[in-house]
């Protein structure tokens, strides 16, 4: 997607339209005199860690963690110790 441009006047005069531009993934390039001055993105979702999920499983529910599957997510884990590049997914 195309980053927008538009200037601080616009932002003022309408920042609820701009961020109904941004929810949906837009990136806008907020610009002072033809020069860039602030970049708006949509912000990333919250991520949790495995361990966290777990940690919300009931108590009394029926869902098991054997040695096994928690062997093959640290082994998922290690084998993707570099970032990710997410942008090779759009």
């Amino acid at each position: 997607m195309t980053p927008l441009h538009i200037t601080e006047a616009e932002l003022a005069r309408d920042v609820h339209a701009v961020l109904d531009k941004v929810r949906p993934g837009a990136e806008i390039i907020i610009e002072q005199n033809n020069s860039p001055v602030a970049i708006l993105r949509p912000a990333l979702p919250p991520r949790r860690k495995i361990s966290e999920v777990l940690a919300l499983v009931p108590e009394n529910s029926k869902a098991t963690m054997d040695e096994s599957f928690a062997r093959n997510v640290q082994a998922s884990i290690e084998s993707h110790r570099e970032p990710l590049d997410g942008s090779a997914w759009d």
